[in-house]
């Protein structure tokens, strides 16, 4: 894929950063990107955590991209092929919590309505999706969740026995947060992501992220795919964490796009994100995101997970749902779809680019070994050495 692929349309105005693999150091840096060149600003922040903590950070950045110290499209291509001798792109968040918010579109919302009716069988799925598309119609389409009108909703899907907890979170007052992912657990562009053998129903999640610090304030966005194990969640909401956070169950990236005085928050509101997902023998599954159709606006997202109630010293990356939940048949009629290993999904949005990663089976995968503790001697490790350089001049 040419690097015009995967970054932004408008590239040559973005101000995008995120983490290199540095094959020299042997660790993570904190890069900027300006179209062809990739610029170590670790002087600047020791962490993106860091640098997004900064009321400066967008002069910051423009200061220290005065020497190029890699090319992006070598950078993507070894990202791509994930050649380990090489420098690689890495998830663009590194201290931030990662957490998500679900059921935040309508068309979703009903898909985790059937997984719980189902108990996670597929086979079951269509018959299902029929039966509560007689009973709900398009009524529930147009709903602002904790109105008046959602109250009588539920009330009436209460004396059809049709109520549901993911109807709760979908309409009532208050959204679904869950943690994601532990810090430093998610993986960037090229990097396998897994599917657990004890699953056999999942699909891809294409996502909005937002990006936010410790005060609360969005400060950027990404791409992300919140990969999710249908069959186990459908048995119970209960294993949400079994069915959500894995080994390498979240992607990331390619980068953070910050936001400017050419890109805001207002930029992503009817961002359009699709999905595209290939196999080996040709199959092909086509689906898109319209974030406009999300049911909440993203500063309630947001509220609902940083407040008095919740702080994040660090800040955090937020998914914002799908709208996006697979239901065309994959294999035998009525099954639905469900990943295979070598799936290339690829999750793309005009303002931040294009996220690829191949299906893989997670016990298989790398094991997650580098943490907090790797990267703080990591980071101590590279800051004695430029004091000792400093020192002996």
């Amino acid at each position: 894929m040419a690097m015009e692929d995967v970054l932004p349309v408008d590239a040559d105005r973005a101000v995008l950063i995120g983490r290199v693999w540095d094959v020299e150091t042997e660790g993570p840096r904190v890069v900027a990107v300006r179209e062809g060149d990739v610029f170590d600003i670790q002087a600047v922040a020791g962490t993106v955590s860091d640098l997004l903590e900064s009321p400066s950070a967008l002069a910051d950045i423009d200061e220290a991209m005065v020497e190029p110290r890699w090319r992006t499209a070598e950078l993507i291509d070894d990202s791509l092929t994930q050649d380990t001798t090489r420098p690689r792109l890495l998830a663009p968040v590194d201290l931030q919590v990662v957490k998500a918010c679900g059921v935040t579109f309508v068309d979703s919302m009903i898909e985790r309505v059937i997984e719980e009716r189902t108990a996670g069988d597929p086979r079951r799925a269509a018959e299902v999706r029929a039966l509560i598309g007689r009973a709900l119609g398009g009524s529930i389409a147009t709903l602002r969740p904790g109105s008046a009108e959602a109250e009588e909703t539920k009330r009436v899907l209460l004396s059809e026995g049709l109520w549901s907890q993911y109807l709760e979170v979908g309409i009532g007052p208050d959204p679904e947060v869950f943690t994601k992912a532990p810090v430093l657990a998610s993986v960037g562009l090229g990097t396998k992501i897994g599917i657990p053998s004890f699953s056999s129903w999942n699909n891809p999640e294409p996502e909005l992220v937002l990006v936010v610090n410790s005060t609360g304030a969005v400060v950027g966005a990404t791409l992300g795919n919140d990969v999710n194990l249908r069959d186990v969640e459908g048995r119970s909401a209960l294993l949400l964490g079994k069915a959500k956070d894995n080994n390498a169950s979240s992607a990331l990236g390619p980068f953070i796009r910050l936001f400017d005085g050419h890109f805001t928050l207002e930029t992503l509101r009817n961002e359009t994100i699709t999905l595209r997902v290939d196999d080996a023998q040709g199959h092909v599954l086509d689906g898109h995101n319209n974030v406009g159709r999300i049911s909440r606006p993203f500063e309630e997202l947001v509220r609902a997970t940083f407040g008095t109630h919740h702080q994040y010293p660090d800040g955090f990356a937020l998914y914002t749902g799908t709208l996006f939940a697979p239901t065309q048949d994959r294999d035998e009629e009525g099954q639905g779809f469900t990943h295979k290993m070598g799936d290339i999904v690829t999750i793309h949005s005009d303002h931040l680019g294009t996220l690829i990663n191949e299906v893989g089976a997670t016990e298989n995968l790398p094991e997650w070994s580098f943490g907090l503790r790797q990267l703080f001697d990591y980071l101590h490790k590279t800051t004695a050495s430029v004091v000792l350089a400093a020192r002996t001049g």
